[in-house]
């Protein structure tokens, strides 16, 4: 317990002394006058709300193993079980695996679940075995296996490759692959993922099924096939570029990049590592030593648990300190406010905001370096304008040196009940990295249904400058990307139309079929894309036509390359690809329509 204002402000002083301190204050009391006092009233002590304390336990849904510890394969497969199918549940866990070496595992990984290493290095902290996502429970298919990620450890596998059968919003970061990696789900069923970073896979990577997938800065050994759309920018040992056949569009660097928070253990303490960021960077921050960067003890952070209010949080804010948020639900009654540069809020096990009310759930103001991470934002039930906003409406400050990212920070609107949210994620801040994604109407679960979780639009960019690295974004009611600020730059965008639409009335845009999957706005002059998809399925009205996939200003500075659209088995089709460009999709084949570059 921290000590109470008089215990801190006597702490100094004998008994005695204190004894005589109190005394003095009771004559005060008794006297009006004596020490100034108009009245007894107001000699009452003021109390000052006791400080928000830093770091502390993580609580019951942070499982901490070391190599020591009995019974880590009974745990690993009692959470799976529990987490196996549980689409829409209520869990949120977090694996915590201490540095050291760890043999004959394998941590089978269900949904709302995180497995980390808490070394400095990916290698510190070795698997003898399996970090593993199949699709059993969904009959071999595993495009819904969403929301599940894997970070910070060595894998060497029992088998020699590891199984990683994954869909949107399951994020591999800081992984050292012993070995190969199979993306694709036991029988090679649909899969439809994914994400790498800052990782190295000494053997091949399979990717079979998966139709895309965006791999960042990390090394690999091979990569084997590709079916619509595999995109690489800075990793060594990528496929060359070849767009569309095969369809491989890789980058030798990325532009701008800076790594995701990460706890780890220094000595006995925890400690939240901040990578620092990189231009143009090619392959892993950790293969040739100690990653560069700063790191922050846990005592700077206020470690939040479940059913703590959005006034707490804001008032540990206020304190000075950053946010852990351990895995759990969180229901906000005001937007999360976050004001002072340099600001961390790292979730653990997908812990999830819940904006209650119609309000934000969380707001940044416009400063350097903010660092948003891994937690999921849920709509309410009532509409709420925004979800997430980074810097206020005209933001206009200069953050190239210090940007702020927003990194496996994902949105869902309906699914696990009625959501609505007219723009899920507005980026006013300039220089601001959206790195990993998954915005997401839901298409399935509960509280869906064209106007049942209505959310009109996925992301607004009105900041200048801005990156995005891995961007999925899906299923809105009108556009799902809105790009007004200038030289915005996207290294890999997928995207599915809303599947739901009634009839082509219900989307039409003035004049034009459809809304544009990724628009750019009328007046921006300079913009860059590099491997960008979308794909429709209008399965409640097959005859729905979109006239385009990617709508913008045709003018010299707004480039695009390696664009694809695609109808899924024939239901509603594409006239274009981007503005009037591209051949239409046809038929039932699932064939990719592709404009290698334009204008």
């Amino acid at each position: 317990m921290p000590p109470s204002p008089t215990d801190a402000s006597d702490s100094g002083r004998s008994p005695l002394a204190r004894r005589s301190v109190l005394g003095a204050m009771a004559a005060a009391a008794a006297a009006p006058g004596l020490l100034g006092l108009s009245s007894p009233a107001s000699a009452a002590p003021v109390k000052k709300p006791l400080a928000l304390p830093g770091g502390g336990d993580l609580g019951p849904n942070v499982i901490v193993f070391d190599p020591s510890t009995s019974g880590i394969q009974a745990k690993l497969d009692e959470v799976f079980r529990q987490q196996e199918s549980a689409q829409f549940g209520t869990g949120r866990y977090q694996f915590l695996f201490r540095p050291g070496t760890y043999n004959g595992l394998n941590a089978q990984l269900g949904f709302y679940t995180s497995i980390s290493g808490l070394g400095l290095s990916p290698d510190d902290t070795t698997i003898n075995g399996d970090v593993t996502v199949d699709a059993g429970w969904f009959g071999g298919n595993a495009t819904q296996n969403f929301w599940r990620s894997a970070e910070n450890l060595a894998l060497s596998p029992a088998n020699g490759t590891n199984r990683w059968a994954v869909a949107q919003a399951a994020p591999f970061r800081r992984i050292h692959v012993k070995g190969g990696l199979n993306l694709s789900p036991n029988g090679y069923g649909w899969a439809s993922g994914g994400y790498i970073a800052d990782s190295r896979i000494d053997g091949t990577v399979g990717p079979y099924s998966q139709q895309q997938w965006y791999t960042r800065d990390s090394s690999v050994g091979g990569w084997l096939n590709a079916v619509w759309n595999m995109v690489f920018s800075g990793v060594e040992g990528a496929p060359a570029q070849s767009f569309p056949n095969p369809p491989y569009t890789t980058l030798e660097t990325t532009p701008i990049s800076r790594e995701k928070p990460f706890l780890y253990l220094s000595g006995s303490e925890y400690r939240v590592f901040l990578p620092e960021k990189r231009t143009n960077a090619r392959g892993t921050t950790w293969g040739s030593g100690t990653p560069r960067g700063t790191s922050l003890a846990l005592t700077q952070f206020y470690v939040a648990k479940p059913g703590v209010t959005a006034a707490t949080l804001n008032a540990a804010l206020t304190q000075g300190l950053h946010l852990l948020l351990t895995p759990g639900i969180y229901h906000l009654d005001q937007p999360i406010q976050v004001n002072r540069a340099g600001t961390v809020v790292l979730g653990l096990g997908y812990a999830t905001l819940i904006p209650d009310n119609g309000i934000t759930a969380l707001r940044t103001a416009d400063v350097d370096g903010v660092r948003l991470a891994g937690f999921l934002i849920d709509a309410g039930p009532v509409n709420s304008s925004t979800l997430l906003e980074v810097g206020p409406s005209g933001a206009s400050a200069n953050h190239s040196a210090n940007p702020t990212t927003v990194q496996d920070v994902f949105i869902r609107i309906g699914g696990a009940g009625p959501g609505k949210a007219t723009t899920s994620i507005v980026i006013n801040s300039r220089h601001t990295i959206i790195d990993h994604t998954w915005v997401w109407r839901a298409d399935h679960g509960t509280g869906v249904g064209w106007e049942t979780n209505r959310a009109d639009y996925g992301i607004r960019v009105n900041g200048d400058d801005v990156l995005a690295t891995g961007l999925f974004v899906e299923h809105f009611n009108k556009y799902d990307v809105q790009w007004y600020g200038q030289r915005g730059r996207t290294v890999f965008f997928q995207n599915e139309k809303a599947y739901d639409a009634p009839n082509q009335a219900a989307i039409q845009n003035g004049a034009v079929k459809g809304y544009a999957a990724y628009k750019v706005g009328d007046s921006v002059t300079t913009h860059e894309g590099w491997g960008l998809g979308s794909y429709c399925y209008y399965n409640v009205d097959p005859t729905i036509v979109q006239h385009h996939g990617f709508a913008a200003p045709n003018t010299p500075g707004v480039k695009f390359h390696d664009l694809l659209v695609i109808s899924l088995g024939g239901q509603g089709q594409y006239e274009r690809v981007i503005n009037d460009t591209g051949s239409p999709t046809s038929g039932t084949s699932t064939v990719p329509s592709t404009v290698v570059s334009y204008p």
